[in-house]
């Protein structure tokens, strides 16, 4: 990309041999810098994150019931290690009730949660298919049914059936809801980071939503954001939003707007941490990108006037406003923009003006990638000790983290054109929290390259 001063010193008609390479010029800057506007506050979050980790001061923090509720479907192979997992917590167990929804099930996930000790809801409807109303199915039985009167704990804390958590992850996430947060993020980590360049790509990209997002919004006293799982919220709260209300295929990201709109502040624990299974293989990544990204355009749709409304009196939209639609934007006009200039170039014979299409569009990429391995590279840096796999990996997947950030960009245009719907991505990883501190154990034997 070309600096913004050179625009203004270089931008005129006579620098160019044809008007086409004057175009390519002025949209190539002009794209530039409205992204350098948009996007400056991250670079900000960028410097916070790095040097700094929040952590609450210490006081006495009071010990809160604690409902864990786990939407699950044909999850029998891996549901097992996370119940497991939230038993060896330290958090009293006289305060924790683990709720399960089966959600069209079957296979035997809700006999395996029954024998383990868990409340389990079984839910079977073909119509209404995905983790939102499993949710809302399963808070309003609890909150409406006078058999459940007992257990309604005072805060839920969200899972997937596939994670795992580490053993004082309740505690802390307690503290930080005890410290006057509605809702809470933890830390978000990757159970089978090192198998593949797919599943470190979703890995190292939740780190950096950990370390150098989260945490720094945190620091900065401005709005976090909730992501699919790990995520504590009040009871009051999901009454307040229809027993959980939110059916699009990111129900995640509409909480967070929501909240966002209406000045609810969500909270970040640094030192509650869980490992979630990625995709590992390229149709069931490409699968849920293209849920993501066609949910990221019905948040869009639904929310956009109320979060630019906000814009100037509220930063965290601001923040929610960046983070969907204008960087899918630029990711489209970008891949379509230089090559149709390059065939027009190439049409009217003024290849001169093709060649420098492309060379602008082979510099755009290049510097796409720049920006995304140091994205990866600062992760690896901060979180080394974190990132559960061996150092060779670690490095070696710094360099293929761009190509999975660029899968977005095919799929952009496949979820604008096509109907996405939710479908179940299998697990069957078989991690167990053992497994996690054994690679641990060997990572503080080994001496940093």
């Amino acid at each position: 990309m070309l600096l913004f001063f050179d625009l203004i010193k270089y931008g005129h008609l006579s620098t160019f041999s044809t008007t086409l390479e004057y175009v390519i010029y002025w949209v190539t800057n002009v794209i530039s810098l409205i992204f350098l506007i948009l996007y400056f506050h991250q670079y900000i979050y960028f410097i916070v994150g790095t040097f700094k980790v929040h952590k609450l001061k210490p006081k006495d923090f009071k010990q809160h019931k604690i409902g864990i509720v786990i939407s699950a479907r044909n999850e029998s192979k891996v549901i097992g290690n996370l119940i497991e997992s939230i038993q060896k917590n330290d958090y009293p167990k006289e305060l924790v009730n683990i709720f399960v929804i089966a959600d069209n099930c079957t296979d035997d996930t809700a006999e395996i949660c029954r024998n383990m000790g868990c409340t389990v809801f079984e839910r079977f409807n073909d119509k209404e298919i995905g983790k939102g109303y499993a949710l809302n199915y399963l808070f309003t039985k609890l909150h409406t049914e006078e058999e459940y009167k007992d257990l309604v704990p005072e805060a839920y804390i969200i899972l997937d059936a596939d994670n795992i958590i580490k053993p004082n992850y309740i505690t802390e996430m307690n503290k930080t809801f005890d410290s006057g947060y509605e809702m809470v993020t933890s830390y978000r980590n990757s159970k089978n980071f090192g198998k593949n360049w797919i599943t470190s790509g979703y890995g190292y990209w939740f780190l950096h939503d950990s370390r150098h997002l989260n945490n720094p919004r945190m620091i900065l006293g401005t709005s976090c954001t909730i992501s699919g799982t790990g995520f504590l919220i009040s009871k009051p709260l999901v009454e307040e939003y229809g027993n959980w209300k939110f059916h699009l295929l990111i129900e995640d990201t509409q909480c967070t707007t929501e909240s966002v709109i209406l000045k609810k502040k969500i909270g970040y624990c640094s030192t509650a941490e869980l490992y979630d299974e990625q995709p590992a293989t390229l149709k069931s990544a490409w699968r849920q990108l293209e849920r993501w990204v066609k949910g990221y355009y019905q948040v869009c749709g639904q929310y956009y006037g109320k979060l630019l409304k906000g814009v100037f009196t509220n930063f965290a939209c601001w923040d929610m406003f960046t983070c969907m639609l204008p960087a899918l934007i630029a990711s489209m006009v970008t891949a379509t923009f230089f090559p149709v200039c390059a065939i027009i170039g190439a049409c009217l014979g003024q290849y001169g003006a093709a060649i420098y299409a492309l060379t602008n569009l082979g510099l755009t990429i290049a510097g796409m990638y720049a920006l995304m391995f140091f994205i990866a590279l600062l992760v690896c840096i901060t979180e080394w000790k974190k990132i559960p796999c061996s150092w060779w990996k670690k490095i070696m997947y710094l360099f293929t983290f761009p190509l999975y950030m660029f899968l977005y960009i095919p799929v952009c245009f496949t979820a604008l054109l096509k109907k996405v719907e939710w479908k179940p991505i299998e697990h069957n990883a078989d991690v167990k929290i053992e497994d996690i501190k054994n690679i641990e154990k060997k990572q503080k034997n080994n001496k940093k390259p």
